[in-house]
Formats: structure tokens, C-alpha cells, sequence
């Protein structure tokens, strides 16, 4: 059974109701990137203004965000590619933002929207189990 607590469930919910934004920003119309979906349902509250005119005010939203972070972390374990590094680090928000809205090597169209709800869910669902399974002694 499916908890709320998860903020991947909810980012997924938010995506399938609102539509995948794939575009310059973090949100266009009522459309949102993958990672701002993440950072609503890990923050609440309306989408923040900058995510239609900032991107890097965005960006250090979406970072300063511990749960939304770590929400991100996830999707990002869940492909199947590596992420980027920026300063020496990886690139989570950039890997997750770039797989949803580029299509893959061999393809002419990113993944589609049910693609990406799907790989979120799966990231969910492989939470919830790493959080819940108890550990063998």
C-alpha cells in the first residue's frame, strides 16, 4: 500500500494533473520540469514565481530543499545513465531535468509523459521499500 508521505507520489500526481513541462524554466503555464513537481510536493504551497522566470534562483530553491533533494537522488538512481557533474559534483536536478525533456540516444522523442510518471513511481516504490524492509541480522 502507497503512502502520502512519499513526496515521489506526489510529484507524479502533480505531473499527470498539471502536464510535464519540458522547456527553458522550471514551469511554463501550469506544466512542471520533473524537479519542480518534486520540490511542490515536498514543499507545498503555489509554485513559486521564479520557476517560470529563473532558472538558477530555481535551482538553488530546488537545493535548498533537503527532502526535494533527496526525492531528485532517487529518480536519478532509478535510470539508467549517470549523472553529470557540475563543480565536481554530480548534477542531480540537471541529470533528472535533461533525461524528461531529451530524447535518448537512437530516439527522436524524449520519454513520454507516462514514461517519466512510471520512472517516478518505480523511484517511489524502491524507496519506500529500502525505508521499510527490515534489515536481515
Amino acid at each position: 500500500m502507497r503512502t502520502h508521505t512519499n513526496p515521489l507520489y506526489g510529484a507524479a500526481r502533480l505531473i499527470h494533473l498539471r502536464g510535464l513541462h519540458r522547456g527553458d524554466q522550471f514551469a511554463a503555464v501550469q506544466r512542471l520540469d520533473v524537479c519542480a513537481a518534486v520540490y511542490l510536493a515536498t514543499e507545498g504551497g503555489p509554485v513559486p514565481a521564479l520557476f517560470f522566470t529563473d532558472e538558477c534562483a530555481s535551482l538553488e530553491l530546488i537545493e535548498a530543499s533537503d527532502r526535494a533533494m533527496a526525492a531528485i537522488r532517487a529518480i536519478s538512481a532509478a535510470l539508467d545513465t549517470e549523472p553529470c557533474e557540475t563543480n565536481g559534483q554530480p548534477d542531480y536536478i540537471e541529470h533528472v531535468s535533461n533525461w524528461a525533456a531529451t530524447p535518448p540516444i537512437g530516439a527522436t522523442q524524449p520519454p513520454t509523459t507516462s514514461e517519466v510518471i512510471g520512472c517516478i513511481l518505480r523511484a517511489a516504490d524502491t524507496h519506500a521499500e529500502q525505508t521499510t524492509t527490515p534489515h536481515a541480522a
